[in-house]
């Protein structure tokens, strides 16, 4: 059996700063942040996801400065972006402030680069909606050049050319792992295929059963580019809240997960949650991982069952979750929930 990685990630979300000209709230929610990839690190949960935003409600619009923080204060465990929003970003800049991470923390450093599920890196870096997907094709073609090459000679459409320039520093190991995230369009399942890209699929929503195809399609279109079955990997990404007793985890956990949702979509014209709707995700073949420690566990054998997944990326941190009750979900997942998930599924 392939190894599997188990990996938790969050957007950093906060209560939007209150006072004008202070930075409490992000302060508060970064030091938070830093404490949670630590015990994460100190658990031995393999990676770390940290999610790229540009709104009130999220502290981290710069993950790679919070994973150079994390970097200096944990070992061993794996440190990337949950996503990188590529089509706003320059990929120079992305390749060499991912690579000075990976040379602060010894090789740990990965990109997870995506088109990301909010515009608002757009405007605000004077991009045009229009371009959405050149400029993702565009800048994933470049930066997947980078990664390759010390010297880049590289022409796109929205970009300037780079005529045989050099970018440094460089990969510790010789290239960054780049991941493609996707929310289950086909086209992205088979843009990751053909690229040879490891990909990640976040489930938020509906049954996990339905991206049972979009994986499918991914996997048999790797093999056809010519990706060799033992190198296949793939992601799965849920919303977790582990705690001692079901029910009642659910129901402490509840208010926060509804106030999260609404807030996201409200711009998006979703209904607001009911608590019918989230214990329908929460039953056993529903996208929420919300329960006990035997719950969660048979979830995720679920969804490997379904995917043969070799990464399991646990949304963990969210909402305005108390740290301290997110700190215990997070020691819950390392300490009871992945070692039996390994050992059920024979891993040890």
């Amino acid at each position: 059996m392939k190894k599997i990685e188990f990996g938790l990630m969050t957007f950093a979300d906060m209560a939007p700063e209150t006072a004008p000209g202070k930075g409490f709230n992000a302060h508060q929610r970064i030091q938070n942040l830093l404490e949670e990839i630590k015990l994460a690190d100190e658990l031995g949960v393999d990676v770390f996801g940290i999610g790229e935003h540009h709104r009130p409600d999220y502290a981290v619009s710069s993950p790679t400065t919070v994973l150079a923080a994390a970097a200096v204060i944990t070992k061993n465990i794996k440190l990337s972006s949950a996503v990188t929003v590529l089509s706003s970003e320059d990929p120079v800049r992305v390749y060499q402030q991912f690579a000075t991470v990976d040379a602060i923390s010894g090789g740990r450093a990965e990109i997870m680069a995506g088109r990301g599920s909010f515009i608002e890196s757009f405007p605000l870096f004077g991009f045009d909606l229009n371009d959405y997907n050149e400029l993702f094709d565009e800048k994933l073609d470049l930066l997947l050049k980078i990664n390759k090459e010390e010297k880049v000679s590289w022409t796109g459409t929205l970009r300037a050319p780079i005529h045989d320039l050099g970018v440094y520093p460089r990969a510790l190991n010789g290239e960054l792992p780049i991941w493609l995230a996707a929310g289950g369009t086909p086209a992205s399942a088979v843009r990751a295929a053909k690229l040879q890209l490891p990909l990640m699929l976040a489930i938020i929503g509906g049954m996990p059963s339905q991206f049972a195809p979009f994986i499918n399609l991914y996997k048999k279109s790797a093999l056809e580019n010519g990706v060799k079955p033992e190198d296949l990997r793939v992601g799965i990404n849920n919303h977790m809240f582990v705690g001692e007793d079901g029910e009642k985890t659910a129901d402490e956990f509840f208010p926060y997960y509804a106030q999260m949702m609404d807030r996201v979509g409200r711009s998006r014209g979703w209904q607001p949650m009911s608590r019918e709707q989230f214990e329908f995700m929460r039953s056993p073949e529903g996208s929420l991982m919300v329960g006990s420690v035997e719950q969660v566990v048979e979830k995720i054998i679920y969804e490997y069952e379904l995917f043969g997944f070799t990464r399991f990326f646990a949304q963990a941190s969210m909402g305005f979750v108390p740290h301290e009750t997110t700190m215990k979900s997070i020691e819950l997942f390392a300490t009871q929930v992945i070692p039996e998930v390994k050992r059920r599924l024979g891993m040890h």
